[in-house]
Parts: C-alpha cells; sequence; structure tokens
C-alpha cells in the first residue's frame, strides 16, 4: 500500500486517536474561469481532469502538477468511507490551511464557506453522509494581485522576483476526518496562576456531563479535577504538585489527557512568562537577549509545505547550530506541527500574519487581515515557544501614488491582539510605519559594521538617528521602549550570483562573510539598550540566495562560526 504524505497528527496539541488522514491522491482541476460551481464540478458524476498529491499546492514538485502561472481557482474531489457506526455519532472534516476562499460540497450539498488562505478550519458534515462511500469535493478561488487578498511572499507576476516568490494556491496542509461522540470537547485553553502552581484550563463543551482532565510531567501524574456542565464555556482549576517552567533548550512540556463524555483528547502545555520590563526582554523573569533568525518557511519541493515532519524539525536544528535561541516566522502562519517542535526544543518564535499584498491604505483591508488574525492567535494561544506576535511586516504608503497607510486599522489591530492575550508582547508593524506596539522595531540591511552601528550606539538619547534608517520612513522611537533590530544582515552568497539576489554588495570570501557578521552581530549583542536580533535569513528561499544554508538546507559554512560569534553574553542579558 503506498504510504500518504504527511501521516502524522496535524496537531499535537488537540489529538484524538479516532481520526483519519485524508492526504494522497484527489482528483484535481485548474480553474482559471472560476466556474466550477457553474459547471457542476461538485456533482458525484463530475470527473476532473486531473489527480494531484495532497497536501501539496499545485505549484509544487511534490504536488505531481507543478503549474506554476497564476490560477483563479482550482477543485479537488475524492471519496470517503463511512461506516455505520461512525455515523452514530458526528464526523467533522478538518483543513490545515487553504489559500484562499473555498466552498464544501459533500454528496452534491453545499456545506459551508471559509476565507483565509493560512489558518486551520473544519466542517461538521455529519448530516451530509451516507453509510459507505461519500464524494467530497472543495472549490478555491485564489488572487494573488487582489489587494484585498493578504498573499505574504507569493509573486504576483509570473516569475518569483526579488524577496517574492512561487505562489501556493489551494490546499497546502493536511485534511483530516474526525470522529466524535454527540458530547465532545471543542477547544482548550490554558493559562496560570503567578507561581506556576496552578493550571486554569479554559474549555468549550458541546452537550451537559462531566468534563476531566490529568496533567502529567514525564509520565508522572502531577494533578487532575472534574466538574459537571451543562455545556458551553467551563474553566477547571487543577492544582499541581510538581512545576517545570518551560525555557531554551527545556521544553518541559506538560502532557494532558482531557475526557468529556467518551470524548477523549491528548493535549499538553508549558508554563512560562514573557514580558518588557524597561529596554529589556524577560523570559521567567530574567533578562534574556533574543538571538532570532528570518524563517520563511519555505521549501524547493512542497513550496509551503514541508515534505515529511523531519523537515520541520531540521529547520530548528540548522537554527540552533548557528547559535539561535528563537525565529521570526515571516510573513506565514506556520502549521501546529512546527510549532509543537519549538514548544518541545525550548526555541522561541514571533507569530506574524502574511500582511504584504494588501492594501493597508483601504480601511476596508480590515476585514482581509482582521478575522483571520483573530483565528490565528485562538488556534495557537497555547503555544509556549510563541513569545509575542507581530501582525504586521513593514506597512509603507501604498501604490505608485504612495497613499498612506490608514493608522486606525494598525491600532486596533494592535487592540484587539492585546485584548485577545495580554500575556505576549505585541509588536504592531515589525519595521515601517508603527501607531502603537510594545516595542520600537527596526529593520536596517547596512552591511557597514561602523555605519551600522552608528545607527544604535547612542540610543535611548539620540531619537533622530533611527529615524533615517529604514529607507528614511516615519518611525515613532521616543527613547522609552526596547529595540528589536528584525531585519538585518541579508548578506549575498550564491554558487550562481547572475540569478541571485541579496542585500547589498555581497562578501567576496568565506573569511569576509564570517567577519561581516561578527561586525554587524556584536554591535547589537553589546548595545545595552537592544533586547534581541533577528538575522535575514536561515535559508535561501529561490532567487534570493542570502541564507546562512542554501535551499536545499547544506551549509554554506561551518555553522560553529556563526555559533561562536552570537554564544557571547549579551550587554542587556543576566
Amino acid at each position: 500500500m503506498k504510504r500518504i504524505p504527511r501521516p502524522e497528527h496535524p496537531n499535537p496539541q488537540f489529538l484524538r486517536e479516532n481520526f483519519l488522514n485524508l492526504n494522497g491522491t484527489w482528483q484535481f482541476e485548474i480553474d482559471n474561469g472560476a466556474t466550477a460551481e457553474n459547471r457542476e464540478l461538485y456533482k458525484k458524476s463530475a470527473k476532473l481532469k486531473q489527480s494531484i498529491n495532497v497536501p501539496f499546492c499545485p505549484e509544487s514538485k511534490l504536488s505531481g502538477v507543478k503549474h506554476i502561472d497564476q490560477m483563479a481557482g482550482v477543485v479537488y474531489k475524492r471519496s470517503v468511507f463511512v461506516t455505520p457506526e461512525q455515523l452514530e455519532g458526528l464526523i467533522f472534516i478538518n483543513f490545515g490551511a487553504v489559500d484562499y476562499s473555498c466552498v464544501l460540497y459533500v454528496n452534491e450539498k453545499r456545506v459551508g464557506e471559509h476565507k483565509g488562505g493560512y489558518v486551520s478550519f473544519k466542517f461538521n458534515i455529519t448530516e451530509f453522509l451516507e453509510d459507505g462511500f461519500n464524494d467530497v469535493t472543495l472549490i478555491v478561488k485564489d488572487d494573488s494581485r487582489n489587494p484585498m487578498i493578504p498573499s505574504g511572499k507569493q509573486s504576483g507576476d509570473y516569475y518569483s522576483v526579488g524577496c517574492y516568490y512561487t505562489r501556493t494556491t489551494g490546499i497546502w496542509q493536511t485534511v483530516w476526518l474526525e470522529y466524535t461522540p454527540k458530547k465532545y470537547i471543542e477547544s482548550i485553553k490554558y493559562s496560570f496562576n503567578s507561581d506556576f502552581t496552578e493550571v486554569f484550563m479554559e474549555t468549550e463543551l458541546v452537550g451537559d456531563g462531566e468534563f476531566a482532565a490529568s496533567v502529567f510531567f514525564n509520565g508522572k501524574k502531577v494533578g487532575s479535577g472534574s466538574l459537571k456542565t451543562y455545556g458551553g464555556r467551563e474553566t477547571l482549576i487543577i492544582s499541581l504538585s510538581e512545576t517545570h517552567l518551560w525555557d531554551l533548550g527545556q521544553g518541559n512540556l506538560y502532557d494532558v489527557k482531557l475526557n468529556f463524555e467518551g470524548d477523549e483528547v491528548k493535549s499538553y502545555f508549558g508554563m512560562r512568562s514573557v514580558k518588557f520590563n524597561g529596554y529589556k526582554f524577560l523570559l521567567n523573569g530574567r533578562s534574556v537577549f533574543q538571538r532570532t533568525v528570518l524563517d520563511q518557511g519555505f521549501y524547493p519541493d512542497g513550496i509551503y509545505t514541508a515534505p515529511t515532519e523531519k523537515d520541520l524539525e531540521k529547520d530548528i536544528e540548522l537554527s540552533l547550530s548557528c547559535g539561535f535561541n528563537g525565529a521570526r516566522l515571516h510573513q506565514k502562519i506556520f502549521e501546529p506541527r512546527f510549532l509543537y517542535h519549538c514548544d518541545r526544543l525550548g526555541y522561541m518564535v514571533w507569530g506574524e500574519y502574511p500582511s504584504w499584498g494588501l492594501d493597508n491604505s483601504d480601511p476596508q483591508s480590515i476585514y482581509s487581515i482582521l478575522p483571520e488574525w483573530m483565528a490565528e492567535i485562538k488556534r495557537d494561544f497555547n503555544h509556549p515557544s510563541i513569545i509575542g506576535w507581530c501582525p504586521q511586516n513593514e506597512s509603507w504608503h501604498y501604490g505608485e501614488d504612495g497613499r498612506r497607510h490608514f493608522k486606525p486599522a494598525i491600532q486596533m489591530i494592535y487592540d484587539i491582539t492585546k485584548a485577545l492575550d495580554s500575556t505576549r508582547p505585541c509588536i504592531d508593524v515589525s519595521g515601517g510605519f508603527q501607531v502603537a506596539g510594545d516595542a520600537f522595531d527596526i529593520h536596517t540591511y547596512d552591511q557597514n559594521p561602523e555605519s551600522f552601528n552608528s545607527y544604535f550606539k547612542d540610543l535611548p538619547e539620540d531619537k533622530q538617528t533611527l529615524k533615517k534608517v529604514w529607507m528614511g520612513s516615519e518611525l515613532n522611537y521616543d527613547g522609552k521602549k526596547p529595540v528589536f533590530v528584525s531585519e538585518f544582515g541579508g548578506m549575498l552568497w550564491s554558487e550562481n550570483k547572475e540569478n541571485a539576489w541579496g542585500y547589498g554588495d555581497g562578501p567576496k570570501t568565506e573569511e569576509e562573510f564570517v567577519e561581516r557578521f561578527r561586525g554587524l552581530s556584536n554591535c547589537l549583542l553589546n548595545n545595552p539598550y537592544i533586547f534581541g536580533l533577528c538575522y535575514t535569513q536561515l535559508t535561501d528561499v529561490e532567487q534570493e540566495q542570502n541564507g546562512l544554508f542554501y535551499y536545499n538546507r547544506e551549509p554554506k559554512f561551518s555553522p560553529q562560526k556563526f555559533k561562536d560569534i552570537l554564544s557571547q553574553k549579551a550587554a542587556i542579558e543576566d
């Protein structure tokens, strides 16, 4: 039997053993007229023209399609087998992510629709199913050129160019069925008291009955509790007999078993505190310097989708081998499996929304970012590795006529982020124009360590120099906020420089590369008013060849050379 791709359960933090992975071969058709519904391709008799290997996007090699031109829409179809016993409960179909909007049909009946290309969603399809084989059709529309559709780093041209890359259309994460009783657990949210001796489990329950939870650390039960409920939102407080904090290099994850009227869910949590104090970033009360790297999550054969789970782990391991302790997950919402490995390995990450491509001068753009951003915060709230949120990147003036960004939208997104999650810092815009935000965030690709250092050496008194750093943009540094240099470096190193792109003049030798990395990094490590750096970038991505690793993840130089530089104690660290 052929092994399906990405067979693992896609969400270790909310795992039901009773699931069916639907990855593998689906019927497929490109729908450039966006007329699939008009042509009734959801009918059982309709046969699509091609096949595709889900969960890989049709632009990718691993999909078997490899169509890299613009696609206005695509259609997927397959059958699923359901037993009478399964129909006695509820059956949900889950999609890890589908870019961009989609409509689901089951057995020729319209089930529902979803908009947003990056977060997970599901449909209860029980009433549409019958005993035996059932026809499932997903109709997708996508337009990376639409200024009301956030597209991140997806190129609007035929070719990739600069820091824009091959597009992703349609399904790009795992699809799976989940079977539950009619009374079931909808969600779980973890929070903790001030000394981490109690965990608060806020759960959404469908139906009445008894909800119970048991907590384990390294296999040993360290707490349990239960409550009676009529359904809806309930909070269960459990005292813990042992306290182990999540920390750098130490996941210290607690395993959780949840049970509600026969619905069993496996979960986990990690306990830690993060906040700013003056100019410092505090992790569990101590000042920690963020040595992060820009990770864009692209793969040569899978584009947005890692070929295997091991590839997700490998990217974290590559970063750690260079001495980084975290990453900016850049212009993409990463899948829960990746975040699980960040949690497990004690690896800090910033959660970011793929805001590029969106016309931020139009007030209507708020409807294209805010609903999905709120869904992202809800989905990934429980990941201890996420130590901050960043809903937008480089919010500049928009269009050839230089229309100004709509400031109230930036402020609103920040305010709602803080209302949904008061436990983490939020940077409203990374680089570019900032309206609110808990830190001052700046990007600069000056390649000369001497002039690079001049921007920061007189912090916090010198407020004018910083305002000139990034393309002369409006930057509202007030001298009071902590400072994050969240993009720098980007040094070009390529075996084929004719088709390569990077920032500034690339070093001519390995020694020059390492010494420039040292000079730039030391400016930030040795500054007592800067809490973190983010080097651009971990790996090459297509023509942007300024990674520390090639696109195939082979090292350009010995990672130990960068680790030696980054391992020195930073001035701001305890």
